[in-house]
């Protein structure tokens, strides 16, 4: 995450989660987040979600994946008013929390979560090693960190590719790779890390997406959003497609436990 203006203004939002569906700023929807817990058991859970966006995944990890207690956090002032406003709606502020944060150290005291979440947003956070501390600190032992986040194949420079692909994003992405982010968990004292390919399952959405931007709804998209908004966002879908086939944008999955 960053220090920096907001990134996801109200307009970036809408279009979003016109794409992706209400409530979520990153691809595959519920699904996707039930893929990234496989396996794990939230109910009664304490857990933090890094990067809660406009909130769908922070209400849905309470109401159903049965956690006890949910604390979202995000830097941004924008996706924070659109979380708090949805949890308000579902009547649910005495499972979840959402607090708008600054970049740095955590503000929770030692082995206070069961489980620490995040969904294409770490993305954003330059520093993977402190990253993995911070989760390794606010973790109980025994406790899972469950991620997914958008990586790139390989360490070193990006190809010309990648970085006009990146440019477009204007995201300020901090991009690493699976090996890097392997050494950055291990680092930390994290066992059992495990990292999975999600580039095959993005590149075919994400092919999809374009060309639902560049067909019938385009108009429609235009006169909703503004032309150069849409003209834009055709291209970055089209150099994010180049580089997902390629192999070098390779989305993951990863888990990682603190030892008891």
């Amino acid at each position: 995450m960053t220090d920096a203006e907001d990134l996801y203004d109200q307009h970036h939002i809408a279009f979003l989660e016109t794409i992706w569906g209400e409530g979520y700023l990153s691809p595959g929807g519920p699904a996707e987040v039930s893929r990234v817990l496989d396996g794990l058991n939230l109910r009664g859970k304490r857990v933090l979600d890094i990067g809660c966006g406009s909130g769908a995944i922070t209400l849905s990890l309470a109401v159903d994946h049965g956690a006890a207690q949910v604390v979202g956090v995000d830097v941004e002032s924008p996706v924070c008013a659109a979380a708090r406003e949805r949890i308000n709606a579902a009547g649910a502020t005495d499972r979840v929390t959402i607090q708008q944060v600054a970049p740095g150290p955590f503000a929770f005291d030692d082995q206070t979560f069961d489980v620490v979440f995040s969904k294409d947003s770490i993305i954003h956070i330059p520093d993977k090693d402190f990253l993995a501390h911070e989760v390794f600190r606010v973790l109980r032992p025994n406790g899972w960190f469950a991620a997914s986040d958008w990586l790139i194949s390989h360490d070193g420079a990006p190809s010309p590719e990648m970085a006009a692909y990146i440019k477009l994003e204007a995201l300020e992405f901090a991009m690493a790779s699976p090996a890097r982010y392997r050494a950055a968990l291990t680092g930390a004292g994290f066992g059992q890390v495990s990292l999975r390919n999600r580039n095959d399952w993005y590149a075919d959405i994400g092919s999809a997406e374009l060309a639902w931007l560049t067909g019938p709804k385009r108009a429609e998209l235009s006169n909703t959003f503004g032309r150069d908004f849409i003209d834009h966002s055709i291209a970055t879908w089209t150099a994010m497609v180049r580089v997902l086939k390629s192999g070098e944008h390779c989305p993951h999955h990863i888990r990682a436990q603190r030892p008891g």
